[in-house]
């Protein structure tokens, strides 16, 4: 397969793991000649072949660590990994300084039904569906949060350190992707985030919010929390049973 820029050199490109997700299947794991002029950043030329580079995470040129400024000279040969869980390649070159000491989430137009899911499970997740990219964008860089999304473009802005493109469409399987993706797996603190809006749950007496509960709900329950942000309501009742229990269904 040969990429085509404006030019008479050539590099070899191949890339690994989930990193194919964004190539046409037929082209998946296959090594990739890619033509070009001047002395284009190796993440520009990247980036030209679909991959957006907060999927990175290792770029081998000859063979030898390098960063996203390394300029393509003529017969490179490139190989391009995606974000190790698994392996520690610390005496390597990562791409970034450091994982997300808490990660934190902002969402695209297209993931509300993620986001609810995100929140119920405890994680701090900006979702709006009148969010611009440029706003997604200026989130993750200034609230060290990772984006997800299922627009491969957006995770092609300069902006963005952290961002994965969610490959599941329902979103009972990417709850289960990003859980995994991130390995966050253990630290589930479900009900600590208000579904609507993301503020943060806490305890109150039942005497602060009487005036806003059912007349069978004040009778029946006794602990009540409160969202800091909206003021929304709640309390351990059936649909906190159902919604726990659909939670544990979901990761099991």
């Amino acid at each position: 397969m040969i990429m085509t820029e404006p030019g008479g050199k050539t590099a070899v490109f191949r890339f690994y793991g989930e990193l194919n997700d964004f190539l046409p299947l037929w082209q998946s794991g296959r090594e990739r000649t890619y033509r070009f002029g001047g002395k284009p950043s190796v993440k520009d030329a990247i980036e030209a072949q679909g991959i957006p580079h907060t999927e990175v995470d290792l770029i081998l040129a000859n063979g030898e660590a390098v960063g996203f400024d390394y300029h393509l000279g003529g017969g490179d040969r490139i190989a391009v990994y995606p974000v190790f869980e698994s392996f520690d390649i610390t005496p390597l070159v990562r791409l970034r300084e450091a994982p997300l000491r808490e990660t934190r989430f902002v969402l695209d137009v297209n993931l509300g039904k993620l986001a609810r899911w995100l929140r119920l499970a405890g994680f701090d997740t900006i979702y709006r569906n009148d969010l611009e990219d440029a706003e997604i964008a200026a989130l993750s860089a200034t609230e060290n949060r990772v984006v997800l999304t299922r627009d491969r473009l957006l995770l092609h802005r300069k902006e963005i350190d952290h961002g994965y493109w969610v490959r599941a469409e329902q979103p009972d399987a990417q709850i289960i992707e990003v859980l995994r993706r991130f390995q966050l797996e253990g630290s589930l603190r479900p009900f600590l985030r208000c579904l609507e809006c993301n503020g943060r749950i806490q305890a109150v007496e039942k005497a602060a919010v009487w005036e806003r509960l059912e007349p069978k709900t004040g009778l029946h329950y006794e602990d009540f929390y409160q969202c800091a942000g909206c003021g929304k309501v709640y309390w351990k009742g059936s649909h906190y049973d159902r919604m726990l229990a659909k939670l544990k269904s979901v990761l099991a």
